[in-house]
């Protein structure tokens, strides 16, 4: 029979070509998911400032005794370290890193500000940098530019810059331009200067370490990290020294593994619908044949061998030419990820042969599991029923199929159940899976459906189309699984691009919401380095100011309780998980004027020194009550026992830790209030409280005052980028779904060469075969767009319950239509092109023609 599968290639080229089609997107989309996969895994960032040094000392941003808790601002190290690691046998020289974001202040006579990243000069060998020109900066109120941005801003040595470092507005006098491989926008100071300015006396970034000539870099890093056992540090090499440049690569890393997941698994189901219905058509076009094979004696398995060493066929060598741009997709979606801004531009992409091993097994056991469904139908065929059965095509229930479409409905029911009462912000999680299960059991079901829906569809039709509209619906009656095997691509693409695109849009509804819900203020204030404590003060007692507060965000945990001893000593107790949490530091008279945080008990004026204010639940969860002591763990990691003041009823998903500003500001990366909130008293316009504000500037260089609006930008770009992203996905799985439903219908209507030729020969115009085709066209579209609406719609109400609280999702209507517009329109567009190619043969030539 595998001899029999090699011969038929050449006789059945259109529904070959269709399902190599299928399955080589599929596997390349497969393939570059896997790429992404390993790179998440890996989170290989080659180093560019710290090129020079083979080993790197850097903070442990992980959360202690656990491995996927991350902390959010930089774990910074003692310089004590520094010595310690120089006594290690095989180190060099270790070399202190500090690195502060600074702003270069426009001269006199015009420019706009210029982002710049300072570093103490004893680091600059680490990239290294060279003075091409002067001498290093060596005393205080001395700088050195990298020579690429002091030629962009015009500036010489000898000149005096005005540096913005914090809230500290220094003049510099430029002693020497630099070169190197690294960014330009670089500026050294002297090392106390650096240490001084940036705010961490006594703390640094990372260390670099040099070996010593002829020392493994291997052997040296263990031995420094024995040294350096029990304190929280990492001891990088390779690829991973990119890790201390940039702590964002660690957990953006591990987001690109979940991204790369979920876009793998939900391009492997669409691939499995699309293959299994070009496969299922490709057999029903081959239905005579296999009945007559049947006929003539050939046994079921030998059937079944035969399809399946046909696919079998194809899938190779699909597959294997999907391995070539497989990766390159892979590696084109991270470059895409990094331009938004979703993970760092420093993680390269890593792809070994794993990922290109897993897709194409995926696609070749997809390939395979399709055309054993297909052949299965075809096998259980008795002979004496064999020609009557491909002349008709009406069975198509069986009871395993029956098993398995309530098994993936139940599955749906029950997403659509815990997406409901889900927290808003993660209601996405299981809705795109349940969309899935939901397009599964209606696949499975689709001859049945489909026909269901072609019966309502007859009388109209018939009505208001007359006998081509007669024509279509008896074919499709007679042609049941021809009919799902037509309608089930344009499901899923209808289907999944409803659902996926007004999640996103009933999502960023429910951000942009939950947002001007909790905002009260009327102005923010801001400056490109952040505002001191001190500044805070300064707005709120100036003229028409009603309440003032800083706002400082972040992520900490609430550490969790010890364990209790198991009573078999022998027996390791269960470690509890730490409680992440949201944490926002505020000024304790101003937040409830200028946000919309109540207390539901205690009181918010009592956040000041160690205190914290938390959610209810949260709250609840933690066994806490007011006047308990807290222990949890600030955005840097450092511990922190704080007294429980007050609780807060919040939205649900959207709950917020409060703290004192001045406690939690310290313990970010920048040190500072990246913005002030606030509230006009009545009576005060906001232009007016706009110009005593910006007043202030002469006493804080590069403050700025904004209007509620311009926070509302902010948040609407953060969103973007995600909704960005998830269109990015999106778009690759629909389009690769729009593939499928244009190759499904051209061999579901090529197919039929030789019925079409038939009602030319006895007498039918060309024009009412289009008509007639036309009609078939419009009632696929219909139970397809019926379906893929069913299917949105169970994915969606209880998403949008959850988000929302209303049933009905976000978004524009117009983007249904579009939708709707697009699967009609592909849809007729694709039949009737494929109509109108095989109408160009002559009547006559179906004479002999092969079924």
């Amino acid at each position: 029979m595998i001899r029999i599968a090699f011969k038929t290639l050449r006789y059945h080229k259109g529904g070959f070509i269709a399902t190599f089609i299928a399955l080589f997107f599929g596997a390349a989309i497969v393939v570059g998911c896997g790429g992404l996969f390993e790179t998440g895994l890996h989170k290989a960032a080659p180093p560019e400032r710290l090129i020079t040094s083979p080993i790197v000392v850097t903070g442990d941003q992980r959360y202690p005794d656990t491995e996927r808790d991350l902390f959010p601002e930089r774990i910074r190290l003692d310089t004590d370290l520094v010595r310690q690691v120089e006594e290690v046998p095989g180190v060099a020289a270790a070399v202190p890193d500090v690195s502060f974001p600074a702003t270069l202040l426009p001269s006199g006579d015009g420019g706009s500000p210029a982002e710049l990243t300072g570093h103490g000069w004893s680091s600059a060998r680490l990239t290294p940098y060279r003075v091409v020109e002067g001498s290093r900066p060596s005393q205080a109120g001395e700088i050195a530019l990298d020579q690429r941005f002091a030629e962009r801003a015009g500036l010489r040595v000898g000149q005096r810059a005005g540096l913005l470092v914090g809230a500290d507005a220094t003049q510099y006098k430029i002693t020497a331009l630099v070169s190197g491989p690294g960014a330009s926008e670089t500026a050294f100071l002297p090392d106390a200067q650096a240490a001084r300015v940036a705010g961490h006396a006594g703390r640094a970034d990372s260390i670099g370490v040099f070996t010593e000539q002829g020392a493994a870099t291997d052997t040296v890093a263990a031995a420094v990290a024995k040294a350096v056992e029990g304190s929280p540090v990492s001891v990088l090499t390779g690829d991973e020294r990119g890790w201390a440049e940039n702590p964002d690569v660690i957990a953006q890393g591990s987001k690109l593994v979940t991204l790369a997941s979920v876009f793998g698994g939900l391009s492997a189901a669409v691939t499995v619908f699309v293959v299994s219905s070009t496969v299922g058509l490709a057999l029903n076009q081959r239905q005579r044949e296999s009945a007559l094979l049947r006929a003539i004696g050939t046994t079921p398995g030998q059937l079944r061998r035969m399809v399946l060493g046909e696919t079998l066929v194809i899938a190779v060598v699909a597959t294997a030419l999907a391995c070539i741009p497989g990766p390159r997709i892979g590696a084109w979606l991270l470059d895409a990820f990094a331009g938004a801004g979703v993970v760092p531009e420093s993680i390269a992409f890593r792809a070994g042969w794993i990922p290109t091993a897993v897709g194409v097994a995926a696609a070749l056991l997809t390939a395979l599991g399709a055309a054993f469904l297909g052949a299965r139908a075809a096998s259980r065929t008795r002979p004496t029923e064999a020609l009557a059965e491909a002349s008709l095509q009406r069975r198509w229930f069986s009871v395993p199929r029956l098993i398995f479409a309530l098994l993936f409905l139940g599955g749906g029911t029950a997403l659509a159940l815990v997406t409901a009462n889900m927290d808003g912000p993660s209601a996405g999680s299981t809705a795109t899976p349940a969309a899935m299960l939901w397009t599964a059991g209606f696949g499975l079901l689709g001859p049945g459906l489909a026909k269901a829906i072609t019966a309502m569809l007859r009388g109209p039709l018939r009505a208001f189309t007359g006998l081509a509209g007669q024509l279509a619906t008896l074919n499709a009656k007679a042609r049941t699984s021809r009919l799902a095997g037509a309608v089930m691509p344009v499901m899923l693409a209808t289907g999944l691009a409803t659902a996926l695109i007004y999640l996103q849009t009933t999502q960023s509804a429910g951000a942009e919401r939950a947002f001007h819900e909790s905002l009260r203020a009327d102005l923010v204030v801001t400056s490109p380095g952040g505002l001191t404590l001190d500044t805070v003060d300064a707005v709120a007692g100036q003229p028409g100011v009603a309440a003032a507060s800083a706002q400082v965000s972040t992520i900490g945990y609430i550490e969790p309780p010890a364990p209790p001893k198991p009573e078999d000593p022998d027996d390791e107790p269960d470690e509890p998980e730490p409680t992440e949490v949201p944490m926002q530091g505020v000024t304790a008279k101003g937040v409830e004027g200028t946000t919309a945080f109540r207390a539901s008990s205690g009181s918010l004026t009592e956040l000041e020194g160690n205190t914290v204010a938390l959610p209810t639940e949260f709250a609840k969860e933690s066994g806490h009550r007011l006047g308990d002591t807290v222990p949890m763990r600030l955005g840097d990691g450092t511990r922190a026992e704080l007294k429980l003041v007050a609780t807060l009823d919040g939205k649900r998903g959207y709950e917020t830790a409060l703290l004192p500003a001045a406690l939690l500001a310290p313990h970010t990366d920048s040190g500072l209030v990246p913005q002030i909130m606030v509230k006009a008293e009545a009576g005060t316009g906001t232009g007016e409280l706009t110009k005593t504000l910006s007043a202030l500037a002469s006493s804080h260089p590069g403050l700025r005052v904004a209007d509620r609006e311009a926070l509302a930008t902010v948040q609407a770009e953060q969103d973007d980028t995600q909704t960005w992203m998830s269109y990015l996905l999106l778009g690759m799985v629909v389009g690769y779904a729009t593939i499928a439903l244009v190759n499904t219908q051209v061999i579901a209507t090529t197919e039929r060469r030789r019925e079409l030729l038939l009602q030319r020969l006895i007498g039918a115009t060309r024009r009412q075969v289009m008509q007639m085709m036309t009609v078939e066209g419009v009632l696929v579209s219909v139970a397809g767009i019926v379906l893929g609406v069913l299917v949105a719609a169970l994915t969606l109400v209880p998403l949008s319950v959850s988000v929302l609280g209303s049933p009905v999702p976000d978004g524009s209507p117009w983007i249904f239509i579009g939708v709707v517009a697009a699967a009609l329109g592909l849809t007729l567009a694709t039949t009737l092109l494929s109509t109108l190619l095989v109408l160009r043969s002559r009547p006559g030539d179906v004479v002999g023609m092969r079924e």
